[in-house]
Order: structure tokens, then sequence, then C-alpha cells
């Protein structure tokens, strides 16, 4: 009887050290990502982007804020007029395709470094960044030609400024 007592004893604190080896290895393994990712400076920002069902350059975009750490969430319209008035997208600040990070508006191909830099710098009463038009060689634009171009910040006064200049890239 004792050596069956003992038997179940050591069975059952082989079940509940594995068990909490398997904890503090998972456990482990969480920190070190998140010790990563700060490490690296990169947080995940979720992204809703508003584009037509048929538009590739506007999912190559996508896929280029998803390679660059963004959680990308994409609504096919074929509404995107009302989006862009809904959000106070200025008529020339219009692009092919409207995203949103909480209330700011991306309009346009803006690259995502770029989204990152506003992000860790915000500018008081800006509502969005635009690319306006579709410029060759902008992320989701590789055409194999590269326009220079610039990201303007623009508020819901109709107010707009360069936010960042590209040339020569």
């Amino acid at each position: 009887m004792k050596t069956m007592k003992l038997a179940l004893y050591t069975g059952i604190a082989a079940v509940v050290i594995g068990a909490g080896a398997t904890l503090a290895i998972q456990a482990n393994e969480s920190d070190q990502s998140s010790v990563a990712q700060a490490e690296s400076g990169k947080t995940v920002q979720a992204i809703t982007i508003y584009k037509s069902p048929n538009c590739g350059c506007c999912q190559d975009w996508a896929e280029h804020l998803a390679a660059n750490g963004f959680e990308t969430r994409i609504v096919e319209t074929d509404n995107l007029n009302e989006i862009k008035q809904e959000y106070d997208v200025p008529r020339d600040m219009a692009s092919c395709h409207t995203a949103l990070i909480g209330n700011l508006v991306i309009e346009g191909h803006v690259p995502a470094n770029d989204i990152v830099a506003y992000l860790e710098d915000p500018q008081f009463n800006t509502i969005g960044l635009s690319v306006p038009g579709m410029p060759h060689g902008t992320p989701g634009m590789e055409t194999g030609r590269k326009d220079d171009y610039q990201v303007i910040a623009f508020n819901a006064n109709g107010k707009q400024g360069v936010f960042r200049e590209h040339k020569d890239y």
C-alpha cells in the first residue's frame, strides 16, 4: 500500500512540476517577444483601410503596411467618396484609398515609416496625412519610375503643410 501511495504522489508531483515548467517556458517566450518588440521600437498599430475591391495598388499598399508591423483590416467599398467626406478629406488631398488609425486619417500611398514618425510626434490639430494622387514610386505604386512626392498633413479647416518630402529616394 505504501508503494502505491508513493507512486501516486510521485506521479502527481511529476505532472505538477511538468505543468509548471511548461507555463514558465511559455511566460518566458512571451516576455522575450515583448522585450524584442520593445527593443525594436515597433508597436503594432491597427489600421482600417477602405478601398475599392478592384484596386491592386491599394492591396499592395496594405501589404506594405503589414510588412512594416501594422495590423491591417481591409474594408472593400464602392463608396469611397462617402468615406472621404465622412472623415473630412479635402478634395485636393484625395487618392485611391482612405485609412484610419484611431482618429487619424491616412489618405493614399503614405509610407509606413512616415505614419510611424507622425504617430510618435503628432501635430496639433492635424486630422490626417495624405499623398495626393498616385505618384509612381510610393508604396504600392512601384512601377519602376520614382516621382518626387510629399506627404501632406491636413486639418479640418483645410490648412495643409508638408510633413515629409521624398526626393531621389
